[in-house]
């Protein structure tokens, strides 16, 4: 008997995986500008590569005009080209995330092609991209102005290169040089994506990828590590070294120690949380395959010790190298960043394309039991992108407004006010660096100014002219600036979390 994944595709199936792919750009590009920048980091970012392309400077972030060490320059260079074709807005700032979000299913494809060329395995590589594509972390995360898919790409990228090196039965030509080349110009622009990060995690997973295998590297990857190391440094270099020449220590100590060395060992950056947060972050990015993610993990441990052997193994297998290379791909970010003083949901994004290839393992042994597996595993594929999509189209732009300053800026502009200064009171709202660019009160720092007393922002507020300003204020405070006797004040606009408040002085007779 034939079984279902021996079956050659007919024309049919061939339209079906076509329509699939058609459906997998048009929900990561869909509603791309449609929606407000949110949250405090998308619109900095966005700002950042906004000020660089003005400024015609591919070389220096900056925030408000001051130096923005904090990250390096990947994402801004992807934002100034989108500037420079779609003009500056929220879709050209997230265009480069989702093109990079794309990037990663297709690697994940040729992992599947290139590793499953047997005749039972040859339809593999387009469920694994399916999964992959459908998860609602990686769509979640390539339709944002933000780092981690900037990394989550070159490293899934370094890793294919790695595993397709590995497993080559020729170890010379082309096989040798384009994969191990992949592995070590990926790293590269991993470096360019989220720092140093980007050379430590491929290198730990290949660590712990052999430490698996019991097994040594061999004298070709050995000899790889002088000539493929210094690659990624000077692939790393077009930005560093220039960057260096530039700013010098700052760059080095804000770059290096204060956004490296300081946010991984303590919490100065305020994003705390338990030891065990990735471990259950991770999982709930997989969703809608979440259960069969875990019964992926729950059948590769069994069967590594020999608690109930699980058949047919079809794939990776309980000996299968790529299992073993998959779990070190999950283990080393999930291990890693849980140590981490500093910790946000995107950051254990690298491992979602190895939960991908265990779940799509899992499920290929499922579809080759029964095709009625098949139907089911594209139903709820197509159901995961049109829900997205109705999301995104009718729910989405009413919680994004809430949690966004746009319709707050846009609408004082629309009253008169696009020339006054805006200031914070009480809060600092970030998100306002996009909408409100040059005409946010800062501190002599550069960082945005905020008030934590009323009486304070009105004596300053009396020394300038006009004396007038646009206040943001966090709603539920807004009495503390209308009921007050010392000035005069009108509510612009209120998204429902932030208030904008014109607020004069009152003349004194």
């Amino acid at each position: 008997m034939t079984k279902a994944g021996d079956q050659r595709p007919t024309t049919a199936n061939q339209w079906k995986w076509l329509f699939f792919g058609a459906m997998i750009v048009f929900v990561y590009l869909f509603a791309l500008g449609s929606l407000p920048l949110v949250g405090p980091d998308e619109p900095r970012y966005a700002q950042v590569a906004r000020e660089m392309f003005e400024r015609g400077d591919w070389l220096t972030p900056t925030l408000g005009g001051t130096h923005w060490f904090e990250k390096p320059v990947l994402l801004y260079w992807l934002q100034i080209i989108s500037y420079k074709i779609f003009g500056v807005s929220e879709f050209a700032a997230r265009f480069g995330p989702a093109l990079f979000g794309l990037g990663t299913i297709f690697t994940l494809w040729i992992l599947g092609k290139l590793v499953t060329a047997k005749e039972s395995t040859r339809n593999f590589a387009n469920w694994l991209a399916l999964i992959a594509a459908s998860s609602i972390g990686l769509i979640a995360f390539s339709r944002g102005a933000s780092f981690d898919i900037i990394l989550t790409f070159p490293i899934t990228a370094s890793l294919v290169g790695f595993f397709i090196f590995d497993q080559s039965e020729k170890r010379s030509g082309v096989t040798l040089h384009v994969s191990l080349f992949a592995f070590y110009f990926f790293i590269g622009i991993a470096l360019l994506a989220k720092g140093l990060v980007g050379i430590l995690l491929p290198f730990a997973v290949v660590a712990f990828y052999y430490l698996l295998s019991r097994k040594f590297p061999n004298k070709a990857f050995i000899f790889s590590l002088v000539w493929g190391t210094i690659l990624s440094l000077l692939v790393a270099s077009v930005w560093y070294l220039p960057m260096y020449n530039a700013h010098g220590w700052t760059f080095i100590d804000e770059f290096f120690i204060q956004h490296h060395f300081a946010r991984y060992t303590s919490n100065k950056y305020q994003h705390p949380q338990p030891f065990y947060f990735f471990f259950w972050v991770l999982p709930l990015m997989t969703i809608p395959w979440l259960p069969f993610f875990l019964a992926s993990i729950a059948k590769f441990l069994a069967n590594r010790f020999h608690i109930i052997r699980y058949a047919p193994e079809t794939v990776l297998g309980e000996n299968s190298s790529l299992a073993r290379f998959a779990l070190a791909w999950l283990l080393v970010p999930l291990v890693f960043f849980s140590f981490s003083g500093s910790k946000l949901p995107g950051y254990i994004l690298p491992a979602l394309p190895a939960a991908a290839i265990l779940t799509a393992e899992y499920m290929y042994g499922l579809m080759q039991r029964s095709a009625k597996w098949k139907t089911r595993v594209q139903i709820v594929a197509f159901l995961t992108f049109a829900v997205v999509s109705a999301i995104l189209q009718f729910a989405a732009p009413k919680y994004a407004e809430a949690d966004s300053d746009r319709i707050l800026i846009e609408t004082a502009n629309a009253k008169g006010y696009a020339a006054e200064k805006i200031t914070n009171l009480f809060v600092v709202s970030h998100n306002a660096e996009f909408y409100a660019a040059g005409r946010l009160v800062r501190n002599t720092d550069g960082k945005l100014k905020r008030y934590d007393n009323f009486f304070i922002l009105v004596e300053d507020l009396k020394r300038q002219k006009p004396a007038r300003i646009l206040v943001l204020v966090p709603s539920f405070t807004t009495a503390s600036i209308t009921e007050s006797s010392l000035v005069d004040s009108e509510i612009l606009a209120d998204n429902g979390d932030t208030s904008i408040v014109l607020v004069r002085p009152k003349e004194i007779p």
